[in-house]
This record gives C-alpha cells, structure tokens and sequence, in this order.
C-alpha cells in the first residue's frame, strides 16, 4: 500500500520528466487549435454535407404529384447531383451524378445497402428503390490523391 510520501515522490519525478520532456520536445503552440480544426473539418465533410433542395419545396415531393426531387450535397470539395422519380410501381429511380472519381457507391437504407457502378462523367444510377430515409455513401479519390469518403445527411426517397 501507498503512502503519502511515495505519492510525493511520484509527483516529483512525473514533474521533473514532464519538465525534461518539455525541454527536449516542446508541445507547438498551436497544436490543439489545429487538432480542433482537423477534427471539426473532418465532421465536416463526413457528416454535415450541405444539402440543398434545387427543385420542389421538401424532399416529400416526390410522393406528391411532381413525382420528382432533385437534391445536390457538397462538402466543398465533393459534389453530388441526384434526382428522385417515383415509379408507377411505387419504387424509386434515383439517378446521380458526381463531379469526382467515385471508386465505390452505396445507397443506404434501413432495408439493406445498394451499389452502383459510376459511368462516364461520373454518372450512376439506383433502380427499384423502396421509398424511406436514405444516406449515399461514396468513396472518392481526391485531387491530392488520397481516398476520401463523402457521406450525405439522410433524406426522403
């Protein structure tokens, strides 16, 4: 069992190799705002994509009798184009386009996950899609080459 002298002494050498460490391999000034900057840009472009509505008044229009939406997310770096039709068998078509190198699509729902393949001028497509929330998932390869994964907030299909 400790005693209050080996905690004292412990303080000792934890505040002298503190000091040493300091000494040797100062801590950068700016280092925990630029952590938070890393993390906060990071939640960014991972969970908080901008979601614009283009065409319609609610992601609901496509129930209605528009039986259309078209949705655009960005994160700055990364842009996706999607526009929602309803099919007459009550399923969804959702066509995309996005304006990097897509080396994976998903379109995820509560049901299962769906993959697309994107084709020329980063165009792809999801068929039958039942109606409900959804989230796209894609894996892009950034300008600086490094892989990148752009996640949308959930919408209405």
């Amino acid at each position: 069992m400790m005693d209050a002298d080996d905690f004292g002494a412990d303080a000792a050498l934890f505040a002298r190799l503190r000091d040493m460490w300091n000494e040797a391999d100062p801590v950068p000034e700016d280092l925990a705002d630029r952590m938070v900057a890393a993390v906060a840009v990071e939640d960014l472009s991972r969970e908080y994509a901008l979601l614009t509505l283009v065409e319609g008044s609610t992601p609901a229009a496509v129930r209605g009798e528009t039986d259309t939406a078209t949705l655009q997310f960005s994160d700055g770096t990364t842009s996706v184009l999607l526009h929602v039709t309803a099919a007459e068998d009550g399923s969804r078509r959702v066509d995309g386009w996005v304006d990097a190198t897509p080396l994976a699509i998903r379109l995820v729902q509560d049901d299962g996950d769906r993959t697309a393949e994107a084709g020329e001028h980063g165009r792809f497509a999801f068929e039958s899609v039942p109606p409900g929330v959804s989230r796209l998932r894609i894996v892009v390869r950034g300008s600086d080459g490094d892989l990148h994964d752009f996640l949308t907030p959930r919408f209405e299909v």
